[in-house]
């Protein structure tokens, strides 16, 4: 699905920044939309010539699966030169973009602190255009008041143990995005899984997958500001790791329609991550290093009888400043971008760009709480936030990606 609220790139100091160019929407919709969750990060590239790897193996040496090389191989793609920095080349004609050329093999300590914290300065907004909106709207409720996101408590892997951060490459620069460890019905308690928005992992329709997709459990878990963060260690900023995405799977719908503005794909905007750690985690799995993940409900109550959803993430566009975790709760509304798309939920948040991809939690159909959906869009202006309805499509992405690992 698409974001509705807007979401920022990170910039560095000198770095382009873009200006948000709102525009009207049509059919009710007076508020501008843009992409919430990607545009997190534009930071300047460092030296990537560090061993490549998927995973530490039991004598300590790091190995390619042999998949990956053979994808590799057919894209002619040479491992070497890649992790010597060919990944940097955006050349639209060998940008892998099918839903099964995904390839991110690790590498080694390129997610720095310094790297990081780069992806996470505001730096870029994209505005709507108004012909995503002109189509029937659609069921659509009143828009939301604003509610103030709130700081969630330091010591995250007590307060939000599944909540983190994804990083990623783009040709725009590094990026980042908010997500979520949920369960793996084929590794009880042992899950690898992570949720987060299509538009975090794939550019859509003109583009194809990002490049070194980690996620950072329980990022910044000690809450330090944006002054201390700079002077902290990698095990302060990641204590539960680095985790490299080996397997990566989001909507044939976002990657025929997803855009870099809002609109477009938007209820479909949701996308499975499978990691692996990039050092050696003593067998442990991402669920039993964070010691939590969240179900998902496919089969969540329709609006009207939802009670209220908490939005979780690293907001990242001003006033926030991408380091420390929020969250909103509200009574969600709907919002329908068109009339043959699901429509998506949609509550007061005052969250902003970098929130992207950040889990909504609610009651689920059978009274715990449960993943129902996952930050996409907002709006220009702030204030609220949307996301999809999670259904068939995407039970259908989770459990393809479990079954591809089930047997490992």
């Amino acid at each position: 699905m698409r974001p509705i609220r807007p979401l920022f790139a990170a910039r560095r100091e000198g770095s382009p920044r873009r200006r948000i160019s709102p525009l009207l929407a049509a059919a009710g919709l007076a508020t501008a939309l843009a992409l919430t969750a990607t545009a997190c990060g534009s930071g300047e590239d460092t030296d990537a010539g560090a061993e490549t790897s998927t995973a530490a193996a039991g004598d300590g040496k790091i190995q390619i699966p042999d998949d990956i090389k053979d994808r590799l191989k057919e894209h002619g793609i040479d491992i070497d030169k890649w992790k010597g920095g060919a990944w940097k080349d955006w050349d639209q004609d060998d940008w892998l973009r099918e839903a099964g050329d995904y390839i991110n093999p690790v590498i080694k300590d390129l997610w720095d602190p310094d790297r990081m914290r780069e992806a996470e300065d505001p730096d870029q907004g994209k505005g709507v255009d108004e012909n995503d909106l002109s189509g029937d709207q659609g069921v659509t409720d009143p828009e939301p008041a604003p509610v103030e996101a709130t700081a969630v408590p330091a010591g995250y892997h007590e307060n939000a143990p599944e909540a983190g951060k994804v990083f990623f490459d783009s040709p725009e620069g590094t990026m980042v995005c908010s997500a979520t460890v949920v369960e793996d019905p084929a590794h009880p308690g042992k899950s690898n899984l992570v949720w987060t928005a299509g538009h975090c992992v794939h550019a859509g329709k003109k583009g194809g997958w990002y490049r070194n997709i980690a996620f950072v459990p329980s990022y910044n878990d000690a809450a330090m500001s944006a002054t201390e963060i700079p002077a902290a260690t990698k095990e302060e900023v990641a204590p539960y790791g680095v985790w490299w995405g080996d397997w990566a799977q989001t909507s044939d719908q976002w990657i025929e329609q997803g855009g870099a503005t809002g609109g477009e794909g938007a209820s479909y905007d949701f996308a499975v991550i499978h990691v692996t750690p990039e050092k050696g985690s003593d067998g442990k799995s991402l669920e039993e290093m964070t010691g939590s993940a969240l179900p998902v409900d496919f089969d969540a109550p329709a609006v009207s009888e939802v009670g209220d959803i908490t939005a979780t993430g690293y907001p990242a566009a001003k006033p926030f400043d991408g380091e420390t975790m929020h969250r909103c709760t509200d009574e969600p509304g709907r919002l329908s971008i068109a009339k043959s798309d699901p429509t998506m939920y949609r509550i007061g948040c005052t969250m902003t760009g970098g929130s992207s991809g950040g889990g909504w939690v609610a009651t689920g159909s059978d009274g715990s709480p449960a993943l129902v959906s996952n930050t996409s869009i907002g709006p220009v202006t702030a204030g609220w936030l949307a996301g999809p309805h999670l259904g068939t499509e995407a039970k259908g992405i989770y459990d393809a990606v479990s079954k591809k690992f089930a047997t490992q």
